[in-house]
């Protein structure tokens, strides 16, 4: 990739292409640790005892199989780039505000698989995933008066999560 190109991708109009690297060390960095705790909390088949307490679990009929899990990969990958914008956008309260959102997902990220499934707290982690949903929705709503391109970047994850939450309720009714 030129750097032209990089600079178009990583800086919205306005901003400055003087963070590229640290950005990009910071907004990648972040959501690869949340990714890597989520990882260690997911229902693979490489974690046994998490694997089994998932299978057990009366599934509502709109719950998706295991490959479509795979959109993960994508939805980080277009988060890292919608925050890396953010982050060399024009200083200011508004950027501010995008920027707490955005680390909010990857703490929240995490934090819902722990709960739900580290924790076996379904219950928690619907609440969590309620908070996650709004936490998407006002970064979603901050990211556009910043930068219309990170919102519209973020809208999937928002859409994925939103489902994501309504799932994490029928698990819980389903499974008290």
């Amino acid at each position: 990739m030129d750097g032209s190109l990089m600079r178009r991708a990583a800086v919205p109009p306005g901003g400055s292409s003087r963070g590229i690297g640290l950005g990009l060390a910071v907004t990648g960095g972040a959501v690869l640790a949340s990714a890597l705790v989520s990882s260690l909390y997911s229902p693979s088949p490489a974690h046994g005892r998490i694997r089994r307490d998932y299978e057990r679990l009366e599934k509502p009929p709109f719950n998706p199989p295991d490959p479509v899990f795979a959109i993960w990969g994508p939805l980080y990958a277009l988060l890292t780039l919608s925050g890396l914008r953010i982050w060399n956008a024009p200083r200011g309260p508004a950027r501010d505000r995008a920027l707490g959102h955005w680390f909010g997902i990857q703490v929240l990220n995490a934090l819902w698989l722990w709960l739900g499934f580290g924790e076996r707290r379904l219950g928690a982690a619907t609440l969590e995933a309620g908070v996650t949903v709004a936490n998407a929705a006002a970064y979603v709503d901050a990211a556009r008066r910043v930068d219309p391109a990170s919102a519209w970047m973020a809208a999937p994850y928002a859409a994925w999560i939103g489902f994501a939450a309504l799932l994490s309720e029928e698990l819980w009714r389903r499974n008290r």
